[in-house]
């Protein structure tokens, strides 16, 4: 049967051979008949390349050069039938939210392995999600990727009126009353639902276009929901959780990354004890340049204990400067600036001088969260140069069919399954530990695996852009998503924790549980 849109007509070999010359051009790609006459010219390539195939069966070359939504796109205005007694054989995701079924494509109890952690609602959730994927924010994602520029307003609120918002920050009370992805219930929702819904978003393969989604709602309404007053969090959450209005954390400055104890932002109460007035900057804040909302490190005192968290709403005195990073401005990174801001008291989130409880609260799940993307962009990369290798031919032969081309394939797949196994681990161990019990016993673990995660990502990208080789190195066609990945993958290396902390945060929590009484 021929695809959707195709005509039904049928040709003979024969009958498109003889459609091989100037204004007259047939091709046979797949075993769908296509007249190229009209677009020779327009070619990108040149005439001549559709010359050289014309009246032929072009399939290989065609998928030597060209994503198969190159043809998606374009292929229905000029298919006109296809040949007899064929049928097209391209493996492709014929409807939207389908599983792929190239081998480590996905995790493995989706490709049919057995797993306790799973059941009927996450299947339910992982359909709904990836088809609201496919269908609402794939047809966005490259053009942001590529051009930038503020995600608008209304993607956001289909993201909130889903459910796919309140899904990428854990089960709680902020679910009470929101509809949920696959009509899953409140009570039935736990951190694999939340892990799908991190994985899926990565899925995209454009990660500027991902993060500008909502990272920073990720780390920045948790603390809000932990620590805000109740007013606070009437006045903000519902707001937020239905994408009309965005939120941002924003903690890092030109002179404190990781060592938080640094911040130099400042926040005065004034003589009648009503209002803060901020000063500082901050840099490096993800979807800053368009939030209306700043969960706010500020210093009201010295030391460790001098640091307070403020709620900032965007208005006189804050202005956000967009940073030209490693990716699109679709992410929104910022460089925001605090000029004698006045915020209300009532703003403050948990107590002031408590400022650091409130940041450290919320580390561990945003590290779990970027593992959660980073080995899921890593898989997708390698999903990418496994069909690349299939159909890349060179000396006569499938890329594939070199042994060293396997070994590197061997280490991928390994190295990434490794990941998912632990993270699944750890998610497991999330759902039944309280707050308390996940930061003394998983807080470890976690930087650990982020370590190992971001390690895995750079051997992956690495291992894939020898693949690819110029490919690799090129922003649009067969290679753009593996191009995009080793441009951006230290961004997980660094945010959250950069790798040299995490390892060593891993190994001082594992000396403190050490047992004075062990000896060799």
């Amino acid at each position: 049967m021929p695809p959707p849109s195709v005509p039904t007509r049928s040709f003979s070999r024969a009958e498109v051979a003889s459609h091989n010359k100037d204004g007259d051009l047939w091709i046979i790609i797949d075993a769908v008949v296509y007249d190229v006459s009209d677009f020779a010219a327009l070619h990108p390539g040149g005439e001549s390349v559709l010359l050289d195939v014309a009246g032929k069966d072009c399939t290989d070359e065609f998928y030597g050069l060209h994503r198969h939504a190159v043809l998606q796109k374009f292929g229905p205005k000029y298919a006109v039938g296809v040949v007899s007694g064929e049928s097209p054989k391209v493996l492709t995701k014929v409807q939207p939210g389908d599983i792929s079924r190239v081998p480590y494509a996905e995790s493995s109890f989706w490709m049919g392995s057995k797993s306790p952690y799973y059941n009927e609602t996450h299947i339910a959730f992982r359909k709904a999600i990836r088809h609201f994927v496919d269908t609402e924010l794939r047809p966005h994602a490259q053009e942001f990727e590529e051009n930038g520029g503020k995600i608008p307003i209304e993607l956001y609120q289909a993201m909130g009126r889903f459910g796919f918002l309140a899904a990428r920050i854990g089960p709680g009370p902020h679910l009470k009353g929101l509809k949920l992805p696959g009509g899953i219930l409140p009570e039935q929702f736990d951190y694999f639902h939340e892990l799908i819904a991190h994985e899926e978003t990565a899925a995209l393969g454009s990660p500027a276009f991902s993060d500008g989604l909502g990272a920073g709602f990720v780390i920045g309404l948790p603390p809000v929901l932990a620590f805000g007053s109740k007013e606070l969090i009437a006045k903000v959450a519902p707001q937020v959780l239905l994408g009309n209005k965005r939120i941002c954390l924003s903690i890092t400055e030109p002179t404190a990354g990781s060592d938080v104890a640094n911040i130099a932002c400042t926040a005065r109460k004034t003589p009648d004890g009503k209002h803060y007035i901020v000063n500082g900057v901050k840099k490096w804040i993800t979807n800053g340049h368009f939030a209306d909302y700043f969960v706010t490190a500020v210093r009201t005192g010295p030391g460790m204990g001098g640091i307070s968290v403020l709620l900032i709403e965007r208005g006189e005195g804050l202005g956000t400067k967009p940073i030209k990073t490693s990716y699109s401005s679709a992410a929104g990174t910022a460089y925001v600036t605090y000029d004698n801001v006045k915020v209300p008291v009532e703003n403050l989130i948990g107590k002031e001088g408590g400022g650091f409880p409130v940041i450290m609260f919320n580390f561990n799940h945003e590290r779990w969260a970027i593992i959660c993307a980073v080995n899921r962009s890593a898989r997708l990369v390698a999903e990418e140069s496994f069909k690349w290798a299939h159909n890349r031919k060179v000396f006569g032969k499938s890329l594939i069919e070199q042994p060293v081309i396997r070994f590197k394939f061997a280490k991928m797949f390994s190295q990434i399954e490794a990941i998912q196994s632990w993270l699944e681990n750890i998610t497991y161990n999330m759902t039944k530990m309280s707050y308390k019990e996940q930061s003394a016993t998983l807080a470890g673990p976690i930087a650990l695996l982020k370590y190992q995660a971001t390690r895995v990502a750079h051997e992956v990208s690495d291992e894939a852009c020898q693949i690819f080789g110029g490919r690799a190195i090129t922003k649009t066609g067969m290679g753009s998503i593996i191009e995009s990945f080793q441009r951006t993958y230290k961004y997980g290396a660094i945010l959250g924790g950069s790798e040299e902390i995490m390892a060593d945060l891993g190994v001082r929590m594992a000396m403190k549980a050490f047992p004075k009484d062990a000896k060799l």
